[in-house]
């Protein structure tokens, strides 16, 4: 568990002032402006900010463009009860403004939530034709390639939970069909790192999507790219999954996140002590 570091020759006053900011933030979960939180703890105006200074640098807060503050990610990992949607989708955004503007196909943020995929950020492509879903939109884990990339990284008492409750209705005619057909791809999944939905949710399109990863190995969300064959060739695959695995390991280090390899599954583990 990280350490929170207090400002220099602390006194309890402050600490005081601090927490006040603190609560007052974490009690908002689209996050407060200066203004607001002066209003609310009754700060000084030139103090709090230089307390929220302090706290942004340390990585407790995260200051938006919009120039409102949200719970932070080091301060996220020490919390519960924390909507880390909010801070998901801030941390994420500058980093896949820059996917979008490299691909100029459609990007997603989405998460597992109770055993279903759910877009919590959607920015489309720019092309009159294009592929899009809407923030809130939810869909089965084995028809998306976000839902792949997420449940290839969950431990394995966790996906028998989630397929438990599986309904295998066809989409298309290349929707995965059966259990032993997902456990496949999503062995697959694991090994190359992404996860692709190859005209399995709507005939026409392709998805390519990589998982935001904890430091356990565990995915914490998923980042996509989507967008019709004819502009998403198989060819193009392994590239435009180069691009997608880059910027969910940059969010997740954005995150405080360590970049390493996932966690190894107990039968890779066996294997290994096998050779």
């Amino acid at each position: 568990m990280p350490r929170v570091s207090a400002l220099p020759n602390t006194p309890v006053g402050v600490l005081a002032k601090v927490l006040k900011i603190l609560e007052a933030i974490q009690g908002t979960p689209s996050g407060l402006g200066l203004k607001a939180i002066c209003d609310r703890t009754e700060i000084h105006k030139s103090t709090a900010h230089r307390f929220l200074k302090h706290l942004e640098g340390e990585r407790y807060l995260l200051r938006t463009d919009a120039g409102t503050y949200l719970i932070g990610p080091r301060f996220a990992q020490l919390t519960s009860g924390v909507d880390h949607r909010a801070t998901l989708q801030a941390v994420a955004r500058p980093i896949l403004w820059e996917l979008w503007k490299s691909t100029q196909e459609t990007v997603n943020l989405a998460i597992l939530d109770h055993g279903s995929v759910l877009y919590v950020d959607v920015m489309e492509s720019p092309h009159e034709f294009r592929l899009s879903s809407r923030v809130g939109t939810r869909r089965p884990i084995h028809v998306t390639a976000l839902g792949k990339a997420l449940a290839a990284f969950l431990s394995e008492e966790q996906k028998n939970n989630i397929f438990s409750t599986l309904t295998f209705q066809p989409l298309t005619p290349k929707t995965i069909m059966n259990l032993v057909q997902l456990r496949q791809e999503l062995s697959k999944v694991r090994r190359q790192g992404y996860a692709v939905d190859d005209e399995e949710t709507t005939l026409g399109a392709r998805c390519v999507s990589a998982p935001i990863l904890a430091t356990g190995g565990e995915a914490v969300a998923a980042v996509s790219v989507s967008g019709p064959i004819a502009r998403i060739s198989t060819s193009q695959v392994s590239a435009l999954a180069a691009a997608v695995m880059n910027a969910a390991g940059s969010i997740s280090a954005a995150l405080g996140h360590s970049r390493g390899k996932p966690a190894p599954s107990t039968k890779e583990k066996l294997r290994s002590i096998r050779v």
